[in-house]
């Protein structure tokens, strides 16, 4: 998709808010195959330690699953990549994702005053449809682990076909937040990110802290499991110690681990 040389981010201003803090070292390109992949390379540099790559358009964007991709048209969007500025134990891993979703539902009301659900495994919800992905990578050495935590928010409408064909329908900050301002956003998320960095030496906590935000205990889920793509509906209980979903089926307990999850609406 050919895009113009302009940013459309001021980087400076993102940079400015966030000084004397750990993510104050923001890097911004029009292009880039995936932020996250970029950031897997930087896994581990000490001189890369809290840097956040952000990218106006990626051209191979990724979804939680394999060939799964991430539609954003230039300028929709926020996708970046914001290496966490210390390792954490290889045996947290699990919880680095629900930390990322806490940071992101922070930011995002306090940058733009819109409030947003989080759902099991890695999404955020705008009104119950999707605002927001986070998948992230890592270098693992043995017990230690660097992380990147890759994130997509959509911000603005855009008129294109491709978006419009998207199935479930997403939801974007500019539908509850005309005046959202990208800028505002990436820092709020970014500060939320400095201010919770202690939260990563307690994984347990930070997974209470997910599902006490996600309301989770007796939401309704419908869950199409990766395994074999069967559907099994259940009310949530609980993470497990590997990040994994409880929920109570017809059937009794179940556990979770790879699948793509709906939040059933209550009855009317």
């Amino acid at each position: 998709m050919p895009i113009e040389s302009e940013p459309l981010l001021n980087v400076e201003r993102v940079r400015g808010a966030l000084a004397g803090t750990s993510f104050a070292d923001v890097r911004y390109v029009r292009e880039t195959g995936s932020t996250n992949d970029d950031a897997a390379a930087l896994l581990g540099d000490p001189a890369a330690a809290g840097r956040t790559l952000v990218a106006e358009f990626q051209t191979a964007g990724k979804g939680r699953k394999a060939g799964r991709a991430w539609i954003a048209p230039a300028g929709s969007a926020l996708l970046f990549t914001a290496v966490l500025p210390q390792a954490v134990p290889a045996s947290a891993l699990w919880a680095v994702p629900f930390w990322t979703a806490l940071a992101v539902a922070d930011g995002v009301e306090e940058g733009s005053g819109v409030r947003l659900d989080l759902r099991w495994p890695n999404d955020c919800d705008l009104r119950g449809r999707k605002v927001a992905g986070i998948l992230c990578v890592s270098r693992i050495v043995g017990a230690t682990a660097w992380v990147g935590c890759g994130v997509g928010i959509n911000l603005r409408r855009p008129d294109d076909p491709a978006v419009a064909a998207i199935e479930p329908a997403p939801a974007y900050l500019s539908d509850a937040a005309p005046d959202v301002e990208r800028e505002t956003v990436l820092a709020a998320i970014l500060g939320a990110m400095d201010g919770l960095l202690d939260v990563l030496e307690r994984p347990d906590d930070a997974a209470g802290a997910w599902e006490e935000r996600a309301a989770l205990r007796g939401t309704r889920y419908r869950l199409r499991l990766d395994a074999d793509g069967s559907e099994i509906d259940g009310a949530a209980q609980s993470l497990d110690r590997e990040g994994g979903l409880v929920v109570a089926t017809a059937h009794g307990i179940r556990t979770v681990h790879l699948g793509d999850a709906r939040v059933i609406p209550p009855s009317p």
